[in-house]
């Protein structure tokens, strides 16, 4: 029986070596396309792996990391016994999971709306308006915020029309408004920008099926509830996959431009803790540290929601 097994093993291996090198015979030019992509990732994503054993290291710049002294798990003890920790995991998570809820339908529902729309003008003259902000530069993206919410600014007379409040300062003076004023100004700059795949998406949707859903009684809503939104609904899996891979990944730019003493409690989240540690401090064997902490996170994140994924849509990644 073992040598039955082993004999069919090696038919199934010579059967695979010998379809492979058939097939790089007649595709060897999209094989030699992979070579660049390759040669990408292995040199600028694989090879600075290596840089991880910082995290396990005094390191300095001068020694590097074959000459810097080996401290072991200190970094990582003194990144989780950090009087900060708890806050700016709590703001990570916080202003994540608010991105997550309120920014990732967002594009969808866009999509939705502008697949609705019948007049090409007007469906163009919309899809450039809301593209525009996602190529305007953050520094300027976030003076516009700043700008807004500043005592004088139009959004911060609204807010105290709205309240009945007299507000005499910037509303980013306010801890508690920070995560919506982030959130809200993501959503306005990425939304256009995000929605492109899912028209990419709509447009695949065969149109019969709205024909013979109209032909029995459906209407617009119902059709996009039964037709529209389960024919995207694996476009929607995979991005929302990839979107968990960097839930906890809120990038530091954005927070460096908007915080100010006033919103700190609320504002500073792991990223800028990094920052801070790693360029302001100098302490590169911390910053390594948090970092890798943050992508082992974000690494479970994705094989978790890819495993559950799989077991309730059949749609994943792999």
């Amino acid at each position: 029986m073992a040598n039955t097994k082993k004999i069919n093993r090696q038919l199934h291996s010579g059967k695979n070596a010998s379809w492979l090198k058939k097939d790089l015979k007649q595709n060897y030019a999209l094989y030699l396309l992979l070579i660049p992509i390759l040669a990408f990732y292995v040199y600028f994503h694989y090879k600075p792996m290596y840089g991880l054993l910082a995290s396990f290291q005094d390191y300095s710049i001068r020694r590097g990391i074959s000459g810097s002294e080996w401290v072991g798990f200190e970094n990582y003890e003194r990144f989780f016994n950090d009087p900060y920790f708890s806050r700016n995991i709590i703001n990570t998570i916080r202003i994540s999971l608010y991105s997550l809820i309120f920014g990732f339908p967002a594009p969808i529902i866009l999509a939705l709306l502008m697949n609705e729309l019948t007049k090409p003008r007007f469906k163009k003259t919309v899809q450039t308006i809301t593209y525009l902000p996602h190529f305007i530069s953050l520094v300027v993206i976030c003076g516009m915020v700043t700008n807004y919410v500043a005592a004088d600014g139009f959004i911060t007379k609204i807010v105290s029309a709205l309240t009945g409040k007299n507000i005499e300062e910037s509303l980013l003076n306010d801890a508690s408004m920070f995560v919506p004023i982030y959130i809200v100004s993501d959503i306005w700059r990425e939304i256009g920008w995000g929605s492109i795949i899912y028209l990419a998406a709509l447009a695949g949707v065969d149109q019969e099926l709205y024909e013979a859903a109209s032909i029995d009684g459906a209407g617009r809503l119902r059709q996009t509830w039964s037709i529209t939104l389960p024919s995207i609904a694996p476009t929607i899996i995979t991005l929302l996959i990839l979107r968990m891979g960097s839930l906890i990944s809120v990038g530091y730019e954005k927070i460096i431009l908007l915080t100010n003493p006033y919103n700190a409690e609320t504002s500073e989240i792991l990223s800028y803790y990094i920052y801070k540690r790693g360029i302001e401090g100098a302490e590169y064997g911390l910053s390594t540290a948090a970092g890798l902490f943050n992508s082992v996170i974000n690494c479970v994140l994705v094989l978790l929601t890819n495993w559950i994924s799989r077991r309730v849509s059949e749609t994943s990644l792999w």
